[in-house]
C-alpha cells in the first residue's frame, strides 16, 4: 500500500512526475496532483507497473477525487532547444503553476529537480511507487501523452506511436531510417537512430 503522505504537518502536498522523457518523439508530459488528506486507493501504483486499462480507469478515479491537478507538457521543439532534462523539470513547473489550491509541498518522482519558487520539494527515487501524490501524477501524465501520441500516429502511422508511443523500439528507429524524421521527433535524439539503421 502505498504511503498518503509525506510530511507530519498538515501542509497541501502534491506529487509530480513526467512522461515522455526518454523518447524519440512526441512532448514530454508532467502532471502534479494534490490528494484528500487520508485518501486511500489500493489500486494506484506506478503507472508503469499498470496495465493501460487500469491507468485508463484509473485517471477518471483521480481526475474525480483529486483536490486539484493539472497536465502540462513542453514541446519537442523547446526539448532540443534546453535539453529534456530540464524540459521535464519546465513541464513540471506548468503543471504546478496551475494547481488551486497552490501547494505547500512538493514530491517529485526522482534524484533530481529545479525549485519552484516559493514551495519547498523532495526528490524520491521511484516516489510513483512509493506515494499515492506521485504515483497519481504519473498516471495522469502517462494517459495524457499516449492519448496525445495516439492522435498524432493517425498523421504519422509508419513510425507506428499507436505501439511504441515514441520510444526507441527497433521498429520506430527503422523507421526513421526510412522515412527520415517527422516534424515530431526530437532532432537532438534522432540522429543516432539514423545511424544505427542506415542501409
Amino acid at each position: 500500500m502505498l504511503k498518503n503522505r509525506f510530511s507530519t504537518d498538515r501542509r497541501l502536498e502534491a506529487g509530480c512526475d513526467e512522461a515522455g522523457r526518454g523518447c524519440l518523439a512526441g512532448p514530454v508530459f508532467a502532471a502534479a496532483v494534490i490528494l484528500p488528506p487520508n485518501y486511500t486507493n489500493e489500486l494506484l501504483d506506478d503507472s508503469k507497473k499498470l496495465t493501460a486499462r487500469k491507468r485508463t480507469a484509473l485517471r477518471t478515479i483521480i481526475e474525480n477525487n483529486a483536490l486539484t491537478w493539472n497536465v502540462a507538457s513542453v514541446s519537442a521543439g523547446e526539448i532540443d532547444r534546453i535539453n529534456i532534462l530540464n524540459a521535464s523539470f519546465l513541464a513540471m513547473h506548468l503543471a504546478v503553476e496551475q494547481l488551486n489550491p497552490a501547494p505547500q509541498l512538493l514530491l517529485i518522482d526522482g534524484n533530481r529537480f529545479k525549485a519552484y519558487p516559493g514551495i519547498p520539494h523532495h526528490c524520491i527515487v521511484k516516489g510513483d511507487g512509493l506515494f499515492l501524490s506521485i504515483a497519481a501524477a504519473s498516471v495522469l501524465a502517462k494517459t495524457y501523452r499516449d492519448q496525445f501520441m495516439m492522435k498524432i500516429h493517425e498523421e504519422f502511422p509508419m513510425y507506428r506511436w499507436d505501439k511504441n508511443k515514441g520510444y526507441p523500439t527497433p521498429e520506430h528507429q527503422r523507421a526513421i531510417a526510412k522515412y527520415g524524421p517527422s516534424p515530431w521527433h526530437r532532432t537532438s535524439f534522432h540522429t543516432k537512430a539514423q545511424l544505427k539503421f542506415s542501409f
